[in-house]
């Protein structure tokens, strides 16, 4: 459903993301990652943040549901970004991090608890998982995408299921993208124990 929009809106969705200054949100995740760390961008959307974190340095899998992201991230980043979705990954302990930014919030309540368990399984224990949600509370449409909010207390309540996952931090930011002051974000990093 959502994977529709971005299929039919992936170019303007493309210039409306890919040059957002996110840098104060990549220092508190990088600053937990080893040096040269291998990094996957869960949703890579533009590819904006595996650009990002390349060009510091960091090994990146770009990961995106969108065929159409998927060749706009791999022509940004300048190599193969994988076509895939959260319940395809197969990865096992190969990450030290976990960039999921602005793209959990598209999964369905009744497949979030698998694909948070894929991704945890994907990350080496240590590693620390990244996520950003639209603060609020509960599933709703926005034109052809799903979208479904949380707040702090129900992401407490998400993360509780995954009990090798450790909160670390969770924040709000304002958005980033011109013409969004009205929404707020919830930003949690955790680690692997």
């Amino acid at each position: 459903m959502s994977v529709d929009f971005y299929e039919t809106n992936g170019q303007d969705y493309y210039q409306s993301t890919v040059y957002i200054d996110m840098n104060e949100l990549y220092i508190p995740f990088l600053s937990r990652l080893p040096k040269g760390g291998h990094i996957l961008d869960a949703g890579c959307g533009s590819g904006r943040d595996s650009k990002a974190f390349l060009e510091q340095g960091y090994s990146v899998t770009a990961i995106d549901a969108s065929m159409v992201m998927v060749e706009l991230s791999s022509r940004l980043i300048g190599q193969p970004t994988l076509h895939l979705k959260f319940q395809e990954l197969r990865f096992d302990s190969a990450f030290d991090g976990i960039w999921a930014c602005a793209s959990l919030l598209h999964v369905p309540l009744n497949q979030i608890n698998g694909g948070m368990q894929r991704l945890t399984t994907a990350l080496k224990v240590g590693g620390i998982f990244y996520m950003s949600f639209k603060l609020g509370d509960g599933v709703r449409m926005d034109g052809d995408r799903l979208f479904v909010d949380y707040n702090e207390d129900s992401l407490r309540r998400l993360l509780s299921h995954h009990q090798c996952l450790q909160l670390k931090r969770m924040w709000r930011t304002d958005d980033k993208k011109l013409g969004c002051l009205r929404d707020c974000w919830l930003n949690a990093l955790a680690s692997k124990v």
